[in-house]
């Protein structure tokens, strides 16, 4: 059995530390020790617990997460989790493993993981030794300068305006600065279908379809002419046709 990875989490802001907290708990891989809002509480947790990996956020208040990285051992690597991307040349001069930018998706989280994995572990043709995940059934996106939480079940259909989306919800609509791109690759492929470069539905919820539309609670869904042969397959696949 593989040994699991000692993580902290170090973070000013609880729901950072608790959506972080969420996504490593579903890598079979990831011991949590601890969760810390400042330096101060990282180090006391330093001085009695063994810690293979830190995520850490930068931007903390009195002593941030640049200067916190110089009074930790070497032999603990961290991943710096930040909103500010202009920190990232600061953060691979100070030899941090990843630069990880909130939003945080699971797969995102999992390359950092596995970087970290790759720099520790010789690489080996054995299976054991690969990084793991068990199914996430929600992400989170930034809406109105907060984390919320997007469960797949409640998605009607997602809708992009340039690099904006509006993701439809069962009782509401969500609206995040993100490219559709983007976001279709945080979603199960098996569960979800990119229609159009600006629609992706679920499959759960499509009611009928055409050549040329998808009927999705009552809104007609275009399917593009480029994307059309690739749901049409799909969507007869799914029928047994």
């Amino acid at each position: 059995m593989t040994k699991k990875l000692r993580c902290l989490i170090v973070d000013d802001e609880q729901t950072a530390r608790e959506i972080l907290e969420n996504h490593l708990q579903n890598i079979n891989i990831i011991e949590i020790v601890g969760s810390c809002k400042n330096a101060y509480e990282t180090l006391e947790v330093l001085k009695t617990e063994s810690i293979d990996l830190i995520f850490l956020d930068i931007n903390m208040p009195e002593i941030s997460g640049l200067s916190l990285i110089k009074l930790i051992d070497k032999k603990t690597k961290i991943i710096f989790t930040t909103a500010y991307r202009e920190y990232a040349i600061d953060g691979f001069d100070l030899q941090a493993v990843d630069y990880l930018l909130k939003p945080i998706s699971p797969e995102r989280l999992i390359q950092g993981i596995n970087k970290f994995l790759n720099e520790r572990i010789p690489v080996t043709d054995n299976k054991n030794e690969q990084l793991t995940s068990e199914k996430n059934d929600f992400i989170f996106v930034r809406s109105e300068r907060k984390m919320v939480r997007i469960n797949f079940s409640e998605i009607q259909y997602i809708e992009s305006f340039s690099d904006y989306l509006k993701i439809h919800l069962t009782d509401k609509t969500i609206i995040t600065r993100e490219t559709i791109s983007a976001i279709e690759a945080k979603l199960p492929a098996k569960e979800f279908l990119r229609t159009h470069r600006s629609f992706v539905v679920p499959f759960s919820k499509i009611n009928s379809f055409t050549n040329e539309f998808l009927e999705v609670n009552q809104r007609m869904i275009p399917i593009s002419r480029s994307y059309k042969k690739a749901v049409l397959s799909r969507l007869e696949k799914n029928t047994g046709h």
